[in-house]
């Protein structure tokens, strides 16, 4: 009576339940879930037809479009394993990542063919023709091993070669289920794609929005007017994206005098947003939720669940408390802990910090074809994320840093998110990064790297003011430089390159 959990249920349920309904919007096109499911069915039996076949590598190359959401599904009618390609990566970038996990096949679309030419391997650039190539009936496979890899998903390689993470049929069920339970997904539900599909796999919402029979609105960039366009179009009712999307789309509603959608869910993560994001979001309309993860963890693996007696405080005060990574989803049922360098556990005191460690159905398979960085990762029994957080004493976590952004400044350490959240408090502040520069007196002292809103303006005299008025002194910034912020190709802040800077001043003298 025990049947295996995998996604291609949630395509196959509500093919028919849904099957005269909107499934996908990409521009002039609309689908149903009838039409959706077979294309699915058409991709997989092309792809069978390239020779694809149990454990080969499906490389996708696309923004969010139907053929990645199909991607999503036809791949794993043949046992086979998707590997969504990051499409801000550059050639060399690229041909590494194909190269590491050997895909067979690569979709790509045409806007993006020039970055794949000459890649050993079979590649189709001419979508709907390849959909119209070969037979439409393919089997799901028989007798699924849902701890079987479905996907690879490569970190961004900000301090070496990337990573590749295995998901499961398991792992991707179980998240795609817990979205749909904290974020309230339903058949009336609209989805934006303004995350990228290729991140996380869209941190599983490709399944999740299938599942409830969903609509899927594909947005191939992230520009907030057509944002905006397709949310009153459509009427979203749901959109995912990192801090400096949610920014943006703030940004841009403020400046025009938009209101979004009433109702609308605005998943954030990727990145600790500060409550000054939370609140310009929140002021535009939109109703913020937290959610914390990582590529390993299938996007959020932590959620800032809220408590409805928090509704009386003042904005300010609820942005503080969104801004929180929260307790862990309550589906996967999954465990999570802060501990210290012996992995004992911190006490909730809301001070004391420690490295956030998780176990549990959605936390990855493995590094593919690397297992000691495998090993590494689960060094005693638990995933080690990397990330530096306290406990408060209602059992939510609030992350203060990455172990390598502390800033050890005269023995002390100094969050570089809790400079981060002041400084972006500033109305002239756009975005922010706080990174540790060497000292002769004091060993490390933070410097802060600002970029400004449009037409703004603020010296660093004022910004350091500002930091002294809200932090003890010993934190605020002894330096601030005024620059457009490099990003990772997910939109991290490179924080490495900004390090970096200082490190080269030294070797100079």
């Amino acid at each position: 009576m025990i049947r295996p959990l995998t996604p291609l249920d949630f395509l196959l349920r509500s093919a028919t339940v849904y099957r005269d309904c909107t499934a996908v919007v990409e521009g002039e096109r609309r689908f149903t879930y009838a039409e959706f499911a077979r294309r699915v069915q058409r991709q997989a039996a092309a792809l069978r037809a390239l020779g694809v076949t149990a454990g080969d590598r499906v490389a996708v190359l696309a923004p969010n479009s139907a053929m990645a959401l199909e991607a999503h599904f036809a791949p794993l009618l043949l046992d086979a394993v998707l590997v969504m390609l990051n499409t801000r990566l550059g050639a060399s970038e690229l041909a590494w990542i194909l190269e590491h996990c050997g895909a067979k096949v690569l979709l790509v679309d045409a806007e993006l063919r020039a970055l794949v030419e000459g890649a050993p391997l079979a590649i189709v650039g001419e979508y709907e023709a390849f959909l119209n190539s070969a037979g439409r009936e393919v089997p799901a496979p028989a007798g699924i091993d849902e701890n079987a890899c479905i996907a690879i998903n490569y970190t961004s390689g900000t301090t070496g070669f990337p990573k590749g993470v295995m998901y499961t049929h398991r792992g991707a069920w179980v998240n795609a289920v817990g979205e749909i339970t904290e974020h309230g997904l339903n058949a009336r539900s609209v989805y934006l794609w303004t995350l990228p599909m290729f991140h996380c796999n869209g941190w599983t919402f490709p399944w999740a929005v299938t599942a409830v029979g969903g609509r899927h609105v594909c947005l191939r960039r992230p520009d907030p007017a057509e944002a905006v366009r397709l949310m009153e179009a459509e009427g979203v009712t749901h959109l995912c994206g990192a801090p400096v999307v949610v920014a943006s789309l703030a940004q841009y509603c403020a400046a025009h005098g938009v209101r979004l959608p009433r109702g609308l869910k605005i998943v954030t993560a990727g990145a600790p947003p500060a409550p000054a994001v939370i609140r310009a979001a929140e002021d535009a309309g939109g109703e913020i939720t937290h959610v914390y993860g990582l590529t390993e963890t299938y996007g959020p693996h932590t959620v800032c669940a809220w408590k409805p007696e928090w509704d009386a405080r003042d904005a300010a005060e609820r942005a503080q408390i969104k801004a929180r990574q929260g307790v862990p989803y309550m589906v996967a049922g999954e465990d999570l802990r802060v501990v210290d360098p012996a992995m004992r556990d911190v006490p909730a005191d809301g001070e004391t910090m420690g490295e956030v460690l998780m176990r549990g159905n959605n936390v990855m398979l493995g590094y593919y074809a690397n297992p000691q960085a495998t090993a590494e990762a689960f060094a005693g029994g638990w995933f080690h994320s990397g990330d530096i957080a306290v406990v408060h004493a209602d059992g939510y976590i609030e992350l203060r840093d990455r172990q390598k952004d502390i800033v050890i400044s005269g023995g002390e350490n100094i969050s570089s998110i809790e400079v981060e959240k002041a400084l972006a408090d500033h109305p002239a502040v756009g975005e922010v990064a706080i990174v540790a520069a060497p000292d002769e007196k004091w060993g490390e002292v933070p410097v802060a790297f600002v970029g400004l809103k449009p037409g703004a303006s603020a010296t660093a005299e004022e910004l350091v003011a500002w930091c002294r008025e809200r932090l003890a002194h010993f934190k605020c910034p002894k330096r601030v430089e005024f620059m457009a912020l490099p990003r990772t190709a997910t939109g991290k802040v490179r924080k490495n390159e900004l390090r970096a800077r200082f490190r080269e001043a030294q070797a100079g003298k």
